[in-house]
């Protein structure tokens, strides 16, 4: 029997894997800077995104567990825009991106695979900036929590036992917290009866009441802000008592 579109689709994607590089700890699979000629796909272990300062300090830009992509933020300019790097022994496919458009244009279902890839690559981005800028430190902490148990179990839903390859030192240097901060945290998540931790394995024991915790948190914070941006009450009161004594431009001219 023939297969279907889908089935062919995913036939051909595998012919497009130029390369599986196997990467030990702490070894890098490209550089800042370098040309972008591969994306990647993760097989197995994990890694980091670095972008390097001009003072030479790290930043930790993204996590990538297997089933996701690497190499999409080098598309755009021709070259990779920050350090990928090891957190564990890991296997990534590496893809010639030129195929990848040839056979994106003759296989729909591929083309298909592509673009939601890519939505899900800048969804995943633009909450993780709208989590560091509008949460506080432990409900950042618990949507990260969260969104890596939900990505490493993307084929088969959530894992509520995991074990975190990056440290805490890196943990807080994405989440713009200091060492510290996320130390602490996660043993206030852990005395909350939220979440289970030792050493680097992180158990999750309700994640209903994780995720209600970070976003109540979340609709207090857009309160606040809305709060903070809408005039003093002694403002509208004055304006309202201005407009009263003077009378609109229509009272004026009767």
């Amino acid at each position: 029997m023939a297969p279907d579109g889908a089935a062919a689709g995913a036939a051909r994607f595998d012919e497009l894997v130029a390369a599986r590089i196997r990467l030990s700890r702490r070894a890098a699979l490209y550089f800042a800077g370098d040309r972008c000629e591969f994306v990647y796909a993760v097989r197995v272990g994990s890694l980091k995104s670095v972008f390097v300062t001009a003072e030479g300090r790290e930043q930790v830009t993204g996590f990538h567990v297997p089933g996701e992509w690497l190499g999409l933020d080098g598309i755009a300019s021709g070259r990779y825009s920050c350090d990928v790097v090891a957190l564990e022994d890991a296997d990534v496919c590496a893809i010639p991106y030129a195929r990848l458009l040839e056979f994106a244009e003759s296989v729909p279902p591929l083309a298909d695979r592509l673009s939601r890839v890519l939505s899900r690559e800048i969804g995943r981005e633009q909450r993780a900036l709208a989590a560091i800028g509008s949460l506080h430190a432990r409900e950042r902490l618990a949507l990260f929590l969260l969104d890596l148990s939900e990505r490493l179990g993307v084929r088969g839903g959530p894992v509520a036992d995991f074990v975190l390859h990056m440290s805490r030192e890196e943990i807080a240097g994405y989440l713009g917290l200091r060492l510290e901060t996320v130390c602490r945290c996660l043993s206030q998540l852990a005395a909350a009866g939220l979440i289970g931790v030792r050493h680097k394995r992180v158990r999750i024991v309700d994640a209903a009441a994780l995720r209600a915790f970070a976003l109540d948190v979340r609709r207090h914070a857009q309160r606040a802000d809305a709060r903070a941006l809408a005039p003093p009450r002694s403002v509208v009161t004055a304006t309202a008592r201005g407009g009263a004594a003077h009378g609109s431009p229509q009272t004026q001219r009767r």
